[in-house]
């Protein structure tokens, strides 16, 4: 129902910078599952000088726009860190940039939207079920997936 991705090294906790994220993972999340849709690899912005790197912003290597295209169309990015400028390009795109504690496990994430999309409070998956309603499906997943929390008696 929602597409989330997550900026991680081994697909098990997110620990990375968006901006600089080499690696990034998108589940498919409905009640009590998520589907891995796709992990994308990514060059590493290099340092230049002393002062500077490749990959920034507005230049001809922006190292975000490969990132942002691979995201699109996903209600949220979770990061362990995400620049102000990535968050209005996320933003603007319509995709809730959202930052955790670096090594923030992936299933818990999942299971905490799972659990949004029966009960509600989080606020931004809220808006994302509504922009979901009104937009076509999306291609099916391809690789893994994992059974969720789908409702409170579970947690017991």
């Amino acid at each position: 129902m929602l597409k989330i991705a997550f900026a991680s090294t081994d697909q098990e906790r997110v620990n990375l910078h968006f901006g600089g994220a080499e690696k990034l993972v998108i589940y498919d999340v409905s009640p009590g599952r998520a589907d891995l849709v796709s992990v994308q690899q990514f060059f590493k912005a290099e340092q230049v000088g002393e002062a500077g790197r490749s990959g920034r912003s507005g230049s001809e290597q922006d190292k975000v726009i490969p990132k942002l295209e691979f995201v699109d169309g996903c209600a949220a990015v979770y990061a362990a860190s995400i620049g102000g400028n990535s968050v209005r390009r996320l933003m603007l795109a319509g995709i809730q940039p959202i930052v955790v504690d670096e090594g923030h496990e992936i299933l818990d994430l999942l299971n905490e939207v799972s659990l949004a999309l029966v009960y509600g409070g989080l606020p931004w998956v809220e808006k994302a079920k509504k922009k979901a309603v009104s937009s076509p499906p999306e291609s099916p997943a391809t690789g893994e997936s994992r059974k969720l929390i789908a409702s409170i008696e579970e947690l017991e």
